[in-house]
């Protein structure tokens, strides 16, 4: 039996154009600084591709990032440290696609990939451009002490930057493993240390990653002008990320204790990213009580 022939203007392949999506104010740096200021909470979650991009954002998710864990989700690398910068701004300028194809609002943050900003300030605005060509709105690096000169030197050239402090994925082998950071009086001072100059070097945000909820908590006040997006870090922080596929339960080795699967009463993947988002702005997750450190 032959096929029946295209409609003319659909080829096969091609999808149905978009549902035009309820009115929703762009998400921005001022937009962000008004949530905090009304005490709403900061929505993130990781993206690789167009589809769950698209997804993401329908589902009301402010930020969506493009996190260097794809090595990890999309290519079962063992950790981080092999994602490549044309690997990140493949996958970014894809997320792009897929936000812009709805009409999408959120925030765009990519990751700078490991080798591709410690080699000094300038190697780190040659890999934030590419980033910010392909589709991000703001670049994420890892570290502090020796990142902060690299932060100011992007933040004087209209880079946004996010900061990442506690469990730094890119030197996990440095770190010991998968352990959290700033416990103890030393490591506290340190972090704190790192975080206040990173916010003054112009950070308009930073990831704490399993860092006690107390340090996380008080940092979050002692940074009126950064952000901090907890993940494992308790909930007084200003809003939580958590990678895509995790809160789906869909993990290749074993599940963070700090995660929760919002998938097995949701129905649907969008269903389950609108339970994360209502659950972190109504304040039922992350649970202190069972993520603490």
């Amino acid at each position: 039996m032959n096929a029946p022939a295209p409609t003319p203007g659909t080829p096969y392949g091609t999808l149905p154009t978009a549902a035009p999506l309820p009115q929703r104010r762009p998400v921005s740096l001022p937009r962000m600084a008004q949530m905090r200021e009304a005490g709403e909470k900061i929505t993130m979650l990781t993206a690789y591709d167009a589809t769950f991009a698209a997804v993401a954002d329908a589902a009301g998710v402010e930020c969506i990032l493009v996190g260097d864990s794809l090595g990890m989700v999309c290519q079962g690398l063992a950790s981080t440290v092999g994602v490549t910068l044309e690997t990140m701004c493949y996958h970014m300028a894809s997320v792009s696609r897929g936000v812009r194809r709805v009409q999408g609002t959120a925030w765009l943050i990519g990751d700078l990939p490991f080798g591709s900003y410690g080699e000094s300030p300038q190697q780190a605005l040659h890999s934030a451009t590419r980033l910010m060509q392909a589709g991000a709105h703001m670049v994420k690096l890892e570290g502090g002490g020796w990142t902060a000169p690299t932060v100011r030197y992007l933040v004087e050239r209209g880079i946004p930057v996010c900061a990442h402090l506690g469990l730094t994925p890119q030197t996990v082998h440095a770190l010991g493993g998968y352990r959290v950071q700033g416990r103890g009086d030393e490591a506290a001072a340190t972090l704190r240390s790192h975080a206040l100059e990173l916010q003054d070097a112009g950070a308009e945000m930073i990831v704490l990653e399993m860092v006690p909820a107390q340090l996380a908590a008080s940092l979050t006040e002692e940074l009126p002008r950064c952000h901090t997006i907890g993940i494992g870090a308790g909930k007084g922080t200003a809003g939580q990320v958590l990678v895509l596929h995790d809160m789906l339960g869909m993990n290749l080795g074993k599940m963070p204790r700090f995660v929760r699967n919002f998938m097995p009463d949701a129905g649907s993947i969008k269903g389950a990213i609108e339970a994360y988002v209502q659950a972190v702005k109504g304040g039922s997750f992350p649970d202190d009580a069972v993520h603490a450190w």
